[in-house]
């Protein structure tokens, strides 16, 4: 009888091993291609969603640099300096100073309507009637070819576009498409009376715009951000007309003039939504996403498009469902294999416990059943008759991990302990610098304020005594002169003792500064220090920029740096002076000033201490707030100051200054 058991054994973990496979991974294969396709179709619509933010972020930061531009040279001194000219001068100055401008800021382009003589000249847009009511403004517009040609004789040219037939669109009868999308700015250009002079005004020309929409597809989708070989696309619309596009033709050109389908053009223009699902661009199928542009009145006049290939992304499908059904004909194939080998086995488990059992009965600890090929209940039975024997040999060998473990958290506690009395000293030490800080202020505006009363008083007698002497007076004249000359010293060093109780108090006068004379007056104030040691001078002046801000202020920072600099450098060295140009992502900031000497450098805790109130840098003479208040008065103007030192090798100290102070509110 024993025969047949084992073959009905054999047949029944066959059929257990099989009937499952055979029901449940055809039916894994099915929920794995419908719910992955599904996942792959959101993941590819959340791409494309991403990719029209990032899309929509770098078109209004194109808007705002527009905006920026014109507003920047609406508030310039170089402007009112040529608006200032005299007669003819003027015109020729104004125009110089627009078309440099233009190219520099590569504006299709700028032009400056006067308040008093040409006002009937300037166009009736929303943004110039804003400029004239006092306010700037960006908007996007369409411009018919009348106005363009009014702007430029140059842009209806650039704007007429010829409609090419296309397959979904809605049906159109016109020929050709020779209107203009325009991104224009206004602001109003004052006196320094604050009389308003006129407006200036200035725009792009979206149509044709091939360097921007080429930009932006850069931007959205970099080489390589596509797998499987799909290729991004970006477009600008004129109403449902492409006018700046990388869409290719059958013919390999680019695909201006052709039309969006009749679908997008009802769910995105008519309905002001915006489309993010597959769509028919030109020639193949897109992962699309559509939103319409909208100008200041709230009238959809284009579309902003962003895309890539869907057809590398289904094929991708496809394979990974083949490879899916290859693998599980595989696993059926495997798995009847091993089904059998397990079958011929099933006895071999109860074999070898019976002799590991007699084997401990005879006194043998070691004995143990040993691996086992089969994966049933009596392997599981073997499996736990083994770790059993296991568990006795290794608790000895468990205690002594306890112990070791034991000491690693006590050392790791005492570490903790260690930091912990660590932070609470330098949160003692923070304490004591703050409460030091907060009395020096204390008796600074208190001495301050006492110096001030005697010092009046000393003024007034002054102007009474030479009231009352008169004529009589002559004779002493340069004495009392010197006494109002010195008196007039100590006022000032009250008020920069004011000024450091209570900096907020004594912002100073906003001006537009250029960093090359405030750098050449500075070396004359400290011309006596460098006269002292062997110190050569290099300057390299890349940036012509201006920064609104205290002149006075930025020379105190100036001549702080430059001071430090050559007191870094007592047996002669090289003092390098630097102004570059400060732009983030393509758009202007400020500018950068910098200083550098040649001296012994910093280390890094050096570094990493130098801004903090009286700490001196090994200069035993020095009261360690140069820096300090340096630093305070460049982050009053929204700016930084870095160093980049290293022992041996020097320090470079680099000043960055915005055009405006981000808070001038708070400071002008």
């Amino acid at each position: 009888m024993t025969p047949p058991s084992r073959r009905s054994i054999r047949v029944r973990l066959l059929l257990l091993a099989l009937l499952p496979l055979g029901i449940v991974l055809p039916l894994l294969v099915a929920v794995l291609a419908i719910w992955g396709g599904d996942y792959l179709d959101r993941l590819l619509i959340t791409k494309v969603q991403a990719d029209l933010a990032v899309a929509h972020g770098y078109y209004e930061r194109v808007a705002a640099g527009v905006g920026r531009s014109v507003e920047g040279l609406a508030g310039s001194a170089r402007l009112a300096g040529a608006l200032q000219r005299p007669g003819g001068q003027r015109e020729a100055a104004v125009g110089g100073v627009l078309d440099d401008v233009r190219r520099g800021q590569k504006l299709d382009f700028l032009h400056f309507f006067d308040i008093e003589r040409s006002a009937a000249e300037a166009p009736t847009w929303p943004v110039i009637k804003a400029a004239l009511a006092g306010t700037a403004g960006t908007d996007t517009e369409l411009f018919s070819a009348a106005q363009l040609a009014a702007i430029d004789p140059e842009l209806p040219a650039r704007a007429l576009t010829p409609l090419l037939a296309t397959v979904n669109a809605k049906a159109d009868s016109r020929q050709v498409e020779d209107r203009g999308l325009v991104i224009h700015s206004a602001a109003p250009v004052h006196a320094v009376d604050g009389r308003l002079l006129g407006v200036l005004a200035g725009g792009v020309l979206l149509n044709k715009n091939l360097a921007f929409i080429d930009r932006l597809n850069e931007i959205v989708y970099p080489e390589g951000a596509l797998p499987f070989g799909s290729a991004g696309t970006a477009t600008l619309f004129l109403g449902d007309v492409r006018v700046a596009t990388n869409v290719r033709l059958f013919e390999g050109g680019r695909a201006i003039g052709t039309r969006v389908s009749a679908a997008v053009h009802q769910a995105v223009l008519n309905e002001g939504r915006t489309w993010l699902d597959r769509a028919f661009v030109v020639r193949d199928w897109y992962v699309s996403a559509y939103e319409p542009l909208s100008n200041e009145r709230g009238e959809r006049i284009g579309m902003l498009y962003v895309g890539f290939l869907d057809g590398p992304f289904a094929q991708a499908r496809h394979q990974a469902f083949a490879v899916v059904v290859g693998l599980f004909a595989l696993a059926m194939g495997v798995a009847g294999v091993f089904a059998v080998l397990w079958a011929r086995r099933v006895f071999k488990p109860i074999e070898r416990m019976h002799a590991t059992m007699h084997a401990i009965e005879q006194g043998d600890a070691d004995a143990r059943v040993g691996a086992v090929a089969s994966q049933d209940e009596l392997a599981v039975v073997a499996e736990h008759f083994d770790r059993l024997l296991d568990r006795l040999q290794a608790q000895t060998r468990s205690l002594k991990r306890w112990g070791q473990s034991l000491d690693a958290k006590v050392a790791e506690r005492t570490a903790e302990l260690v930091q912990a009395v660590a932070d609470l000293k330098a949160a003692q030490s923070q304490l004591v610098m703050n409460e030091k800080l907060a009395a020096i202020g204390q008796l600074t505006a208190g001495v301050a304020h006492e110096i001030n009363n005697p010092v009046a008083v000393i003024l007034g007698n002054l102007d009474v005594l030479r009231d009352i002497l008169g004529p009589a007076a002559e004779p002493v004249a340069p004495e009392i002169r010197l006494i109002h000359e010195q008196v007039h010293r100590i006022r000032l060093i009250v008020a920069k003792l004011l000024q450091f109780a209570r900096p907020q108090d004594y912002v100073g006068y906003l001006e537009p500064v250029a960093l090359t004379p405030l750098v050449q007056d500075s070396l004359v104030l400290v011309g006596h220090l460098l006269k002292k040691g062997n110190i050569a001078i290099k300057q390299h002046f890349e940036s012509t920029r201006h920064v609104l801000c205290n002149r006075n202020e930025l020379q105190q920072v100036l001549i702080n740096l430059l001071v430090n600099a050559i007191q870094a450098m007592p047996d002669g060295g090289v003092l390098t002076l630097a102004a570059e140009d400060w732009d983030e992502a393509d758009m202007p900031v400020g500018l950068k000033l910098v200083v550098a000497d040649t001296g012994p450098g910093l280390t890094p805790p050096e570094r990493e201490r130098l801004f903090q109130p009286f700490y001196t840098a090994k200069k035993p003479d020095g009261t360690g707030l140069g820096l300090w208040v340096s630093l305070s008065l460049i982050e009053r103007y929204g700016g930084r100051i870095s160093v980049d030192s290293e022992p041996g090798h020097g320090s470079r100290f680099t000043v960055w200054l915005r055009f405006e102070p981000l808070a001038l509110e708070r400071i002008g």
